[in-house]
């Protein structure tokens, strides 16, 4: 039997100099974009409008986020609207209005109330604006690839919003495996940084897994059921996970390979529902119309008892 290929993500370079909307640079990237959406559901950018500094200062604020008590933790955030703080097999935060000052800010309150975090608080703030610009970039050339004028992309932009999602993922025993089981996220569009750990692995339309190489200039987009919906099915969301499987003894000095990562999420504050070009004979409307955020809190409720729910039983056609 012959070996069978490894697949591997599609790689976009967004590094170029000439890339504005309008040149055979730009129309050619996005050409890219949108067959990697399309057949991946994700793409690795390599982008450059993150600097070093800012990617190395970002994990490693997580850090010390991390190392706070876990009484700080779970108390802090128990009660607080717009803040969820989980921690089992892996630990994380998630906070909605991450690319304002308010939403950065509150967030940082909670986690600080009595000396405050300003150096946390900016990293952040700042970490988010940078990927939210990716985000806005990578939305346009998916709508202008699609044929839409500037209304539709200005109408999406405007409607978007944005949550911060931070994770720590520790190494469990030895032949285990740790981290965020099997799950497809549910927003438009997630853009992913980490260490240099692994942890994420991607399912491929015929079942297959990819693993994502980690790269300080290295950074995954990933498309949302919400996207997919909006699409009315063209763009893939994958299935992924984030984990660790320990198959080497500790280090000699004890010290564990931790992955820290930090994604930004955007979500549609109003309706979701594909344009009339993308709906036609060969592509029937899929979904029924649905707010985005609802159905993220649909998502929330239902999947403890049924990991397997999906945006088909929330709204299919």
């Amino acid at each position: 039997m012959g070996s069978q290929t490894v697949p591997k993500l599609p790689v976009v370079d967004l590094t170029k100099e000439d890339l504005k909307p309008g040149t055979s640079s730009w129309l050619g990237t996005s050409n890219e974009v949108l067959r990697a959406l399309e057949e991946y559901g994700c793409f690795v950018a390599v982008y450059d409008k993150l600097p070093l500094k800012l990617h190395n200062s970002m994990l490693e604020s997580l850090e010390g986020l991390f190392d706070l008590p876990t009484e700080t933790k779970f108390h802090n955030t128990a009660n607080e609207e717009g803040i969820t703080y989980y921690g089992a097999a892996s630990e994380g935060f998630l906070f909605e209005n991450a690319t304002t000052l308010e939403g950065t800010q509150r967030f940082t309150n909670v986690l600080w109330p009595s000396t405050g975090n300003d150096a946390f608080c900016e990293t952040t703030l700042l970490f988010s604006k940078k990927l939210e610009e990716l985000v806005e970039m990578v939305m346009r050339m998916v709508f202008e690839s699609y044929g839409l004028d500037k209304y539709y992309y200005e109408s999406q932009i405007a409607s978007s919003t944005y949550h911060m999602a931070l994770a720590k993922i520790q190494p469990p025993k030895m032949n285990e495996k740790k981290g965020i089981g099997s799950h497809s996220d549910k927003s438009i569009l997630s853009i992913l940084d980490q260490n240099h750990v692994t942890s994420l692995e991607i399912q491929t339309k015929d079942g297959r897994w990819i693993t994502f190489e980690p790269s300080p200039s290295h950074l995954v987009v990933m498309a949302g059921e919400a996207f997919m919906a909006w699409s009315n099915g063209r763009i893939h969301c994958p299935s992924h996970v984030h984990g660790i499987t320990t198959t080497t003894p500790p280090q000699e000095n004890g010290k564990e390979e931790v992955n820290y990562s930090a994604a930004l999420l955007s979500y549609m504050k109003g309706m979701v529902q594909p344009p009339d070009k993308l709906v036609d004979d060969e592509h029937p409307l899929l979904f029924k119309p649905f707010s985005n955020l609802g159905f993220l809190k649909y998502w929330i409720q239902e999947v403890a008892k049924n990991p397997k729910c999906s945006l088909t039983d929330y709204c299919g056609v």
